[in-house]
């Protein structure tokens, strides 16, 4: 039987949403007005900022959160002028960025779907796609960064938070063990899908450097930023490993 692993992961960070998820509370009613001040920053990996120079203008912008839900992005985009759509396949992501919206009392488009399928929207429909680290949910990443592609206006730019693998090597608790061979994918080896499951990992997936930024590539994007990022916490972080990418990609 096939498995439903995008729902699977659905369900599994709904559940680490009501249980206090770092990425799934919404930001507050302060930080808000501060954007509106134009004191304002948002992160695509666990600890370093956005540039700010990465950016288009967002007054008018059309912006996607892709994968973004949560309440901690697209309210600062709305409190800089922009025109916001959110999609993602968490009810309780979904309901972060409900309930922000009528906080503060701005409107948001938001759309329930998965984003291993075609992604609901005409082509040529944003301005800038915000997609922080999210992908390493989905087991194939190219046929995403085609369809960013697609709805991107020409001159759109793609923000993409990346794992880029390193910690699905080491054992959790310690992460000083090597323990898994890349690349890491629950769907090919059932003791690791149970594994998954019992320790409330949801179905992750490792991608290399050819998948994230060569797919990019592949899709037609080019490269114009790059920086790396360490988990903020644990063993990894302490040695200042980086284990994520950020990229600034643009439709030419």
């Amino acid at each position: 039987m096939e498995i439903d692993y995008t729902k699977v992961n659905s369900n599994a960070i709904t559940k680490w949403c009501e249980e206090g998820w770092e990425w799934g509370t919404p930001i507050s009613h302060e930080e808000y007005e501060k954007a509106v001040g134009g004191e304002w920053n948002v992160l695509l990996t666990p600890t370093k900022p956005v540039p700010k120079e990465w950016f288009c203008e967002m007054k008018g912008a059309k912006v996607l959160g892709l994968a973004s839900g949560g309440g901690q992005q697209m309210l600062i985009f709305t409190a800089l002028g922009a025109e916001c759509t959110i999609l993602d396949y968490s009810d309780a992501q979904l309901a972060s960025e409900k309930m922000v919206a009528e906080r503060e009392g701005y409107e948001i488009k938001i759309v329930k779907a998965d984003m291993t399928k075609p992604l609901p929207f005409e082509n040529e429909s944003f301005d800038l796609i915000f997609h922080p680290v999210s992908n390493c949910y989905v087991e194939e990443v190219l046929p995403i960064w085609k369809e960013c592609y697609r709805v991107l206006k020409k001159g759109g730019i793609l923000l993409a938070g990346l794992d880029n693998g390193l910690n699905y090597i080491f054992d959790e608790e310690t992460e000083s063990v090597l323990t898994y061979k890349l690349p890491f994918n629950a769907l090919r080896d059932k003791e690791m899908y149970e594994l998954s499951l019992k320790n409330d990992w949801g179905i992750q997936f490792s991608h290399t450097i050819e998948e994230q930024i060569g797919g990019q590539l592949a899709a037609g994007f080019s490269l114009e930023g790059i920086y790396g990022d360490t988990n903020g916490e644990g063993k990894l972080h302490e040695y200042n490993v980086p284990t994520f990418w950020a990229t600034k990609a643009v439709k030419r």
